[in-house]
């Protein structure tokens, strides 16, 4: 089987996933697009290297990264425009996803230049329909912010969705974030699937308690995927609650301290004003300057 011919005279952008671990979910026509592609953009070319060795590929490689894309993404959609073939790599699984391809594919789009995704190996994905949670309906969130404040803006708005929750995170963190969850969420049922596809692959079910007891426990190694189920209908905040943020929250509290309300009363009074967790109210007051 050969290439599609293009008859507007461009190339074709191919996004071809990758296995997560296992070399033996690389799919033949991964293999193929790879081998006729005229370059292969890869996220970190010495990683890629490995792979292409594996099943004799020999196509040059492009270095394709967050911190080089507004300089290379111009080349590559040059590239496209004068007919060439250009193959989308990630490190492992899906390009686009939690990367930074999805930029390249939003240039091709607005050039009008084809962009034909293959099937394959997503770590959200496969790790949801193992979780033994809802898999009809779900969000994925990928990485959390890496400043505080954000990450508990985003948790906060999470925190009254119905959906079965995916959540990307690196191995340092994963205690953190568990943590952060069920300070969020309360106490929910959760999964969370470590080396996917590889020899050490590990399913860790239960509450998010039960969860981060086990990884306080336990070294967290490897890749992870976290998955949290949605808010139980009974749980989910009523009317502005869930359009909270940390600042309103501090706003609120400091405004009935301002009023002579001892501190803990005012966090008391507008969680229940708020149809907040204490908890979560106590949490944001914590991290500033109230306290």
């Amino acid at each position: 089987m050969t290439f599609v011919t293009i008859t507007t005279g461009k190339g074709t952008l191919y996004l071809c996933p990758t296995p997560l671990g296992n070399l033996e979910d690389m799919t033949f026509r991964a293999v193929r697009v790879l081998k006729e592609a005229a370059a292969i953009a890869a996220e970190d070319t010495r990683h890629t290297r490995k792979l292409l060795n594996h099943f004799a590929i020999h196509v040059p490689l492009i270095s394709y990264h967050e911190h080089n894309k507004e300089e290379r993404g111009p080349e590559l959609i040059r590239r496209l425009l004068e007919g060439e073939t250009i193959a989308l790599v990630s490190d492992a699984g899906m390009p686009a996803i939690s990367d930074p391809g999805a930029d390249l594919v939003k240039l091709a789009v607005r050039n009008s230049v084809p962009v034909v995704p293959l099937p394959g190996p997503n770590a959200g994905l496969t790790a949801l329909i193992a979780s033994g949670l809802d898999t009809n309906h779900f969000t994925f969130i990928g990485f959390l912010p890496k400043t505080n404040k954000h990450r508990r803006d985003r948790l906060a708005s999470l925190a009254s969705q119905p959906y079965t929750l995916i959540f990307y995170e690196a191995p340092h963190r994963v205690r953190a974030t568990l943590q952060e969850l069920k300070s969020a969420m309360g106490n929910r049922q959760a999964a969370v699937a470590r080396e996917l596809t590889k020899k050490f692959e590990e399913f860790v079910r239960g509450d998010l308690d039960s969860i981060g007891r086990h990884f306080t426990e336990n070294q967290p190694r490897g890749e992870f995927t976290i998955l949290v189920a949605g808010c139980p209908a009974e749980d989910k905040p009523a009317g502005e609650a869930a359009a909270l943020t940390d600042a309103d929250v501090i706003q609120a509290v400091a405004g009935l301290m301002h009023r002579g309300l001892h501190k803990k009363d005012a966090i008391r009074e507008v969680a229940s004003q708020k149809g907040l967790p204490k908890r979560v109210v106590y949490q944001a007051v914590l991290d500033s300057d109230l306290i």
